[in-house]
């Protein structure tokens, strides 16, 4: 069935997608426990009653409010919750262990990319995930670590004396002339320099090359500094529930 509207439920933040004709139209990032939030999107889009919406994420309690906040209004709700529900060949050892992001950005990108071609798909939010879709389109794996935002809280929670930095200059200059600008450049060039040599080792490992696409809150932060030629999706998640709903029986 074709839903009129897709939810993904992050760590930090829910995102709605409208879809139309087939794809994802018009997107927007809301607070994740703010029903009247939640509302005044709903006005905004001058949505009525008993739609069709598809949802996902990788925080199941967030998930589960949302949905049930849905219902509660009239909603018809699909929870994407299982590997087993996508139209997605899986090849890791415990698919029912992978977060379900990683997986639907494998089934967006899957519709996408070139006929025998691999892929890159990184998604870079609260953690950053830099994946792997073979050239058959199956999903093999890929590297986790922190994102640019959660370095900079771990650095403050962890230290005594450095400040909490959030980071929201692309290509922060080099070297840092004070403590905050310090930190900028820290976090963000991990996460830059971070990406790209693990783009470069998939590629190397599999000998082949592959697509890359790049998704995620700090996406756009991040895609000016990238020395590969990214294919920025700001929608690639959402375009893989609307994608996985309308596969669904």
């Amino acid at each position: 069935m074709k839903p009129a509207l897709v939810a993904d439920v992050g760590n930090s933040r829910i995102k709605w997608g409208r879809c139309l004709d087939g794809q994802v139209v018009d997107a927007v990032s809301l607070p994740p426990d703010d029903p009247q939030a939640w509302q005044r999107q709903i006005q905004l889009w001058n949505l009525a009653e008993a739609n069709f919406w598809a949802i996902a994420g990788v925080h199941p309690q967030r998930r589960d409010r949302l949905a049930k906040w849905l219902r509660q209004r009239g909603e018809q709700v699909q929870v994407v919750s299982s590997w087993q529900q996508l139209p997605l060949r899986v090849l890791v050892e415990r698919p029912e262990c992978v977060g379900i992001d990683r997986l639907l950005n494998a089934v967006a990108a899957s519709r996408r990319v070139r006929r025998g071609r691999a892929a890159v798909l990184v998604d870079a939010g609260s953690a950053v995930t830099v994946d792997w879709l073979d050239e058959s389109s199956a999903f093999a794996g890929g590297a986790i670590f922190p994102g640019i935002q959660l370095m900079a809280r771990a650095l403050h929670d962890h230290t005594a004396l450095l400040p909490l930095v959030k980071v929201e200059r692309s290509t922060p200059s080099l070297p840092g002339t004070s403590t905050v600008a310090a930190i900028e450049a820290g976090v963000f060039w991990a996460a830059a320099g971070g990406i790209q040599a693990l783009v470069a080792r998939l590629a190397t490992a599999a000998n082949v090359t592959a697509e890359l696409f790049l998704t995620g809150g700090d996406g756009p932060l991040l895609a000016k500094a990238l020395d590969q030629d990214f294919h920025l999706w700001p929608n690639m998640t959402l375009e893989g529930i609307r994608i996985a709903a309308e596969a669904m029986p």
